[in-house]
């Protein structure tokens, strides 16, 4: 074996300055990230119908109508992945700002039709055929576009106020006042986070974070406190400590839980799922899971999300640019943080809130658009191993090799 074979032989890479970096630890991350979300949805195919054959029949007089609509739901998600993963994910860079500024138009739009008397209650959702189309799930990844974007783009201003952080600011608050009106305060709060932490990850500094939060906190708690439902959620939250206190949905999520004990009821063995929780195939489906499966249940699906987490920041440490790199952290972050909010207001760690547990509750708009972030991870992914394999190929040529 020659000198070079040795070198750059059992999956290495040559770097410059002679380092080396190992190629199977990078490049696997897409992979193992497409078995993880593949697993998360066939747990989802089950559990839904599992938790929502006794709703369906009493809503639709059929039990296996949440079934069939998740398993269409599911197949047009993977199909999405794979689409998405085809393609090379610099194309949203180029179109990031006019989806951000479509976005904000589809959101004000719906704020005038519920003006107008069009909409009746909350204004979230489009109808699009069978789907429900919800705009803040479009209007949250229009924005991490953007802003991997911008910080990518602007690396050289982006510590400085009027020119750094203010127009990240300004694009931030439009899009999350807009949702928070519909009302919808619990997704208005995730994109505010998820806004804030590319921030801090794209380098803004730090004390400008922390003096926007100074106003914005207690603004954003008395508009928490301006609808008497969330009141009642926040009562039941901190005064929980007993039955009284409890919420019925919380009561009965918490009631299951405790049916399953280390090892579980059984698959469709949950009591729960009787009529006794509502939204047990949607907010409350970790419940059913935790019943059903029990502890060990519940800790595997956690650890499912850990790995999702640990793959995305490895596809984002090995982008081949900073817009890649953002962009993979800022739908990691979305996706893993919408799963373990779920996960916490189902186990009554944090106060009820309408978020949906990624890949695994019923719906359709939430599984698409986390299918597109999912693709366009393993596009980021891939473009990555095309690109070593490109620098692989020149370097064993400049070799003689």
């Amino acid at each position: 074996m020659s000198h070079s074979d040795t070198a750059y032989g059992a999956g290495h890479l040559p770097l410059q300055g002679g380092a080396e970096e190992p190629l199977i630890g990078r490049n696997i991350a897409g992979k193992l990230l497409l078995f993880i979300v593949f697993l998360l949805m066939c747990i989802g195919i089950l559990v839904v119908y599992s938790s929502g054959a006794a709703w369906a029949e009493m809503k639709f007089s059929n039990p296996e109508y949440f079934l069939w609509r998740q398993v269409f739901f599911t197949f047009l998600g993977l199909g999405t992945v794979l689409l998405f993963a085809s393609i090379d994910y610099r194309v949203f860079r180029k179109f990031s700002k006019m989806l951000l500024f479509f976005s904000i138009i589809l959101l004000a739009m719906l704020l005038l039709l519920k003006a107008a008397g069009v909409i009746k209650g909350a204004a979230r959702w489009i109808p699009l055929g069978p789907l429900n189309f919800q705009v803040s799930d479009f209007a949250k990844y229009a924005l991490i576009f953007h802003f991997a974007r911008f910080i990518s783009d602007k690396q050289h201003v982006i510590k400085d106020l009027n020119n750094g952080y203010y127009p990240l600011l300004t694009m931030l608050l439009t899009v999350v006042t807009l949702i928070a009106v519909e009302p919808n305060f619990s997704t208005a709060s995730l994109v505010a986070l998820i806004g804030f932490l590319m921030m801090f990850l794209g380098g803004v500094r730090v004390k400008h974070l922390l003096v926007t939060a100074i106003p914005l906190l207690p603004a954003a708690g008395i508009f928490a406190i301006a609808q008497p439902y969330r009141v009642k959620r926040l009562v039941s939250f901190f005064l929980g400590g007993d039955e009284s206190h409890l919420s019925y949905q919380v009561y009965q999520a918490l009631i299951g839980l405790g049916n399953g004990g280390l090892t579980g009821l059984g698959i469709g063995a949950s009591k729960q799922r009787e009529l006794f929780l509502p939204l047990s195939y949607n907010d409350f489906v970790f419940v059913v899971i935790g019943e059903e499966f029990g502890f060990i249940g519940a800790v595997g699906l956690l650890l499912l999300f850990v790995i999702f987490f640990i793959c995305g920041l490895l596809i984002a440490k090995h982008a081949t640019d900073a817009f890649g790199r953002y962009v993979a952290l800022g739908i990691t972050a979305a996706i893993v943080l919408y799963a373990f909010i779920n996960i916490a207001v189902a186990s009554h760690l944090l106060p009820t809130t309408g978020v949906a547990l990624p890949f695994i509750s019923y719906g359709g708009t939430a599984l698409l658009f986390n299918s597109i972030g999912v693709g366009i991870l393993v596009s980021i992914s891939r473009n990555r191993k095309q690109q070593d394999l490109q620098d692989s190929a020149e370097t064993m040529e400049g070799q003689g090799i």
